[in-house]
């Protein structure tokens, strides 16, 4: 297996090029991953040393801009006068543990797009923009639009997750909370809520807004069963809409 650690992502554009090329973020989900022998990338591209993926800044029209690299730990310090910001780092302090978020980034979650983690849910409910680069062209995918089932993005070959674009918004009412076997867990269950714009996680193949969880048959796995699922989910939702 081929290593390359770019310094730009321009240089990361090429590395990329390489079939069966994989980006290597935190490195916490896919170096498990790779540890099962789930997946055997020809080549990790790191991502650490790129200073365009680090930093959180505030945008022209009131919006935040999230480098890809941010860990976990520094998203759980986010003080930011949003309800968007202010449900990420609700999020993200419940992410694992501490060692993972010290080292874990929001890029590589995003992209992994594991239904039951803590952000697609947050994104979803939060109205974000994911921010997509390559060697061509930087686009920008809503993210309804972006987690598209179970492990699967709109991102395509030699694309990069560079940041989220987080929109501002009004004082409202924010909650977020998980259901998981023990602390740190993935999610049996997580609710999102912003205001009475309320997303479901851990239910089906992506996250999910509340008004299409009577289309979606519930997941049915080794953490919970699609039946409990069902029961479950109008208390979550209570909690979170009820505050």
């Amino acid at each position: 297996m081929d290593y390359v650690a770019p310094a730009t992502l321009e240089e990361a554009y090429r590395a990329l090029e390489m079939d069966e090329a994989r980006c290597l973020a935190g490195g916490q989900s896919l170096v498990a991953m790779m540890n099962l022998g789930l997946v055997s990338p020809a080549r990790l591209v790191s991502l650490r040393r790129i200073k365009a993926l680090h930093g959180i800044n505030q945008q022209a029209d009131g919006s935040l801009r999230i480098g890809a690299m941010t860990t976990h730990a520094e998203l759980a310090e986010l003080n930011h006068a949003s309800p968007a910001s202010s449900l990420l780092a609700q999020a993200a302090r419940v992410v694992a543990y501490p060692a993972v978020r010290a080292w874990g980034t929001i890029g590589g979650s995003v992209a992994h797009a594991d239904p039951a983690a803590d952000y697609p849910v947050v994104l979803l409910a939060a109205e974000a923009m994911i921010e997509i680069g390559s060697a061509a062209v930087t686009r920008r995918v809503a993210a309804s639009d972006f987690f598209r089932g179970l492990f699967e993005t709109a991102l395509k070959q030699g694309e990069i997750v560079t940041a989220i674009l987080l929109p501002p918004g009004p004082v409202s009412h924010t909650h977020h909370d998980k259901l998981s076997l023990v602390a740190g867990d993935f999610a049996i269950l997580s609710v999102a809520a912003i205001g009475k714009r309320v997303a479901v996680g851990g239910y089906g193949t992506q996250p999910l807004l509340i008004e299409e969880i009577g289309k979606t048959e519930p997941a049915n796995d080794h953490r919970a069963s699609a039946a409990y699922r069902r029961r479950v989910l109008p208390e979550l939702i209570r909690r979170c809409t009820s505050h």
